[in-house]
């Protein structure tokens, strides 16, 4: 499968513009008295910093979502009973590139920021120390998975709800997941216990689907910015898009 051209799709619009939104039909239950406290009436004015933000941001998306489609590809091109190690080590290098995206793709927004954490995962990579370094730098750095429900509310087709389920991918689990894939990427001690191909076999796409639902309708907050910045993956052949809203002054 070649890399599909994907095209970043910025779509701007105000609170009420979601009651009708052709691309998300959705009025946040949990955002929408943070909208009104904080006077969100109104289309984002970016200035150039936070504009070129979360266009870099954007472009993670459409990394990730590429290289999910790698781990798919390597999946479907062997059958299930002859997924050799090297498939399994080839699915787990992408996740872990992808778990990277995940990490730093709240700092993008600042460059100076991103810039001295990516120097402290080059020298000495660690997933645990890492996250808790960027939940020092930005409290709300992991992105924050939305469901689209039905809306009791009258006027409104359906709302977003924050999630929390176990269908979604943790920050305790990305250290997991980072752990377990590095460790299929080292060549195995012959004295050691050796690598079980059958658990990479049922947990890869386990790990796989955990990101999707994660990352297909979210919330990021960038460090530094108080705007609200919701996005979606988009089906298959889709690029992922946002809707950015800023406080009134």
């Amino acid at each position: 499968m070649g890399k599909k051209q994907l095209t970043s799709q910025l779509s701007g619009g105000t609170a009420n513009s979601l009651l009708g939104s052709a691309t998300l039909h959705i009025l946040a239950s949990y955002y929408q008295p943070l909208i009104r406290a904080l006077g969100v009436y109104r289309n984002s004015a970016h200035g150039a910093r936070m504009k070129k933000g979360y266009e870099l941001y954007l472009n993670i998306l459409k990394d990730i979502k590429y290289r999910t489609s790698v781990i798919d590809q390597l999946f479907a091109d062997a059958s299930g009973t002859n997924l050799e190690l090297t498939v399994l080590e080839s699915a787990c290098l992408q996740l872990r590139k992808i778990l990277e995206q995940i990490a730093f793709g709240s700092l993008v927004s600042n460059v100076e920021l991103y810039s001295q954490e990516y120097k402290k995962f080059q020298e000495f990579w660690n997933a645990e120390y890492l996250l808790k370094d960027m939940a020092k730098v930005n409290p709300k750095y992991f992105p924050i998975p939305i469901s689209q429900d039905k809306s009791a509310v009258p006027g409104v087709k359906s709302q977003f709800n924050l999630k929390h389920d176990d269908i979604y991918l943790n920050p305790k689990e990305f250290i997991k997941v980072y752990k377990k894939c590095g460790a299929i990427l080292h060549a195995s001690n012959p004295f050691g216990s050796k690598v079980s191909n059958e658990f990479y076999k049922k947990s890869i796409p386990i790990w796989r689907n955990k990101i999707i639902n994660l990352l297909n309708s979210h919330q990021v907050h960038f460090v530094g910015d108080k705007n609200l910045y919701l996005f979606q993956m988009g089906a298959k052949d889709e690029s992922p898009s946002l809707q950015a809203f800023e406080p009134v002054q």
